[in-house]
């Protein structure tokens, strides 16, 4: 911010005969299914299942050669359609919250937190993508990739369209309809890799976990009414 796969679904002879005949019509027709769903069609149906996840988050941020920057652990949860919560945990605590109106962002090491507007169409690629924004990927994004392990999971690739952008390519993976992660390749060399676990899809959350109550004695600092 201001600062991330589908398991396909013999006795007698007459049996081994029709089973033989019958598969591969049935894998033809999932082929030629997938082969009329665009990919980007199949990734928001993919991310559109998804009303509330908890999870949580391993990031990496990797510099060109391959070493590691920084190893961040993370606390994640969404609620459509502007519900996001980002807690880095380790090594650096940071809050950034937001309800769709207002964002927060607590820095308790500073005990400061910094107030905004939000502006979901002017969020950063990682909000867009986990909160379903698909108008705003389509517009900036070529979009291709399908089904990966014979048809197990999922693997897609976004491309700027702008050649001034910020990142070169976008990687999302999923395991059957679950999002594992997301790898994101910046345009200056380094990488950023988001990898979740422990998911809890479309179990209930209250609006209350994206509203920032300041605590007592820390510095606010409210740019809500610029």
């Amino acid at each position: 911010m201001q600062h991330p796969i589908l398991k396909l679904i013999l006795k007698s002879v007459c049996r081994s005969i029709a089973t033989a005949l019958v598969l591969p019509l049935l894998t033809l027709g999932g082929a030629m299914a997938f082969a009329q769903q665009a990919p980007a069609d199949k990734l928001e149906e993919l991310l559109g299942s998804i009303d509330t996840i908890q999870a949580d988050v391993r990031q990496l941020i990797m510099e060109s050669s391959g070493g590691i920057l920084e190893e961040s652990e993370i606390k994640f949860k969404l609620k459509r359609p502007d519900g996001f919560y980002w807690e880095t945990i380790l090594p650096y605590p940071e809050l950034i919250v937001t309800d769709g109106v207002t964002l927060w962002n607590y820095q308790p090491d500073l005990l400061q937190v910094t107030i905004e507007p939000w502006n979901a169409a002017r969020s950063e690629l990682a909000a867009q993508l986990l909160n379903g924004r698909m108008d705003e990927i389509r517009a900036d994004y070529t979009i291709t990739g399908g089904a990966v392990r014979d048809g197990e999971g999922w693997e897609f690739f976004l491309e700027p369209l702008d050649d001034a952008s910020l990142y070169r390519r976008v990687t999302l993976y999923f395991s059957g309809t679950q999002l594992t992660s997301i790898h994101v390749d910046n345009g200056n060399g380094q990488r950023t890799f988001w990898e979740f676990f422990s998911h809890e899809i479309n179990l209930p959350l209250d609006d209350a976990v994206f509203v920032f109550v300041p605590p007592e004695d820390i510095d606010v600092i409210d740019n809500s009414a610029q």
